[in-house]
């Protein structure tokens, strides 16, 4: 493979490129190989551009040659849930409880903080949607860009499943509403986090479902500059992916906590973004707190939580349930922006996130074999081990 080129054997958008070409304007680079058409320039230098259906190999090692320093196809991601299951009983002592206090340790660490209201969490996923148990919450800049896929300021979920005529299901929501459903407001479920702003950014096209390296590059961008503090990608890929790294690096080196899900393959190897080195990976257990039987393992797996059948919001206003490792991810993006708030309240400014990883980690229930291994990483993450700690969390 020649150097600098990205895999063209993983899923990825037919006719597209993205390509990193330092020290040439944009038409500059496509002028000097034909069919090269220059569509969008992010922050970072990376420009997507597009070229002929079949030969994105092709025209990116001519844009090698051109002088371009690194060439890749636009990736595919898919949201890392598997297909959903019902009953639509969303009663927090029968159906969370056991997941939330008696594995995760909420109820003890909601003694202590349930929140920081200014903190931004932002949804890198399939949209938002409004819902009875979940409309307080969203925080939708006017004038943004918020559907980062289809351009345009409206980020309602309005992709095929979420609007199917039956078993409609919403990524984003249900994701979303395990971080931050409203809390103790006497109906359907509870969010890990009763406080903060959750940001909704679109990363699905609304046509198909799609979601590409260009729109989760731009999301993550784009919730750097909102102000998020928390992102949680519950979605993923399957080879390293250089042009979006350059942005989830940047947003760590700005203070952001990244957390992503680990896949849901059953097999050796953390997908990608979660197994960037700027990310919190998050792998799933049972409420027995065994391995479960879809998440992926590996090296890179730093955390687990509980990931079959979490509670979580519906579309029209409907509970039920969902399984896979994008539902263990929340978990563990909420307990961080807990910690954060108590630290915050503590201190008067937020941990980096060096200290979050820290914090999380050093507090894990080992499960699995002693220490760090592939199949829990650190172990099960522990909010009320995280508010009691003052050796990693509060020293």
């Amino acid at each position: 493979m020649p150097r600098g080129l990205g895999d063209f054997s993983a899923p990825h958008v037919p006719g597209e490129l993205l390509v990193f070409a330092e020290g040439f304007t944009p038409q500059g680079l496509a002028n000097r190989v034909e069919g090269v058409v220059p569509l969008k320039a992010f922050q970072g230098g990376f420009l997507r551009v597009r070229v002929p259906p079949g030969q994105e190999r092709a025209k990116a090692e001519a844009l090698l040659r051109a002088g371009a320093r690194w060439v890749q196809p636009n990736y595919i991601y898919e949201p890392l849930a598997l297909p959903p299951n019902d009953p639509n009983d969303p009663l927090y002592p029968r159906y969370q409880k056991p997941q939330l206090s008696g594995l995760v340790g909420l109820e003890a660490a909601w003694a202590t903080t349930t929140g920081d209201p200014s903190l931004v969490l932002a949804v890198v996923d399939t949209g938002y949607l409004l819902h009875e148990d979940l409309s307080q919450r969203w925080y939708m800049p006017s004038g943004m860009n918020l559907d980062v896929a289809d351009g345009d300021d409206d980020p309602t979920d309005n992709t095929p499943s979420a609007t199917a005529s039956q078993n409609a299901f919403s990524h984003g929501l249900a994701v979303a509403s395990v971080i931050g459903a409203e809390s103790n407001n006497a109906q359907g479920m509870s969010g890990v986090t009763w406080q903060g702003k959750l940001l909704p950014l679109k990363v699905a096209k609304s046509s198909d479902g799609s979601i590409t390296t260009a729109s989760v590059k731009e999301a993550v961008d784009l919730a750097v500059q909102l102000g998020a503090k928390v992102i949680n990608l519950s979605l993923g890929g399957y080879v390293y992916d250089r042009s979006l790294e350059q942005s989830l690096s940047a947003a760590r080196a700005q203070g952001v906590v990244l957390v992503a899900a680990a896949g849901n393959d059953g097999i050796d190897g953390v997908l990608y973004p979660a197994s960037s080195p700027s990310v919190i990976a998050v792998g799933s257990v049972s409420n027995d707190k065994s391995k479960s039987y879809f998440s992926n393992c590996g090296p890179e797996l730093d955390l687990v939580a509980p990931g079959e059948r979490v509670t979580v919001l519906l579309p029209n206003n409907g509970y039920g349930f969902g399984s896979g490792t994008s539902f263990a991810s929340p978990m563990v993006a909420g307990v961080a922006a807990l910690y954060m708030s108590a630290y915050k309240a503590r201190y008067e400014s937020l941990p980096n996130p060096n200290q979050v990883y820290q914090c999380l980690t050093a507090t894990a229930e080992d499960l699995g074999p002693p220490g760090h291994d592939t199949g829990y990483g650190f172990g099960l993450v522990r909010a009320d081990r995280v508010m009691a700690d003052s050796t990693h969390c509060f020293p």
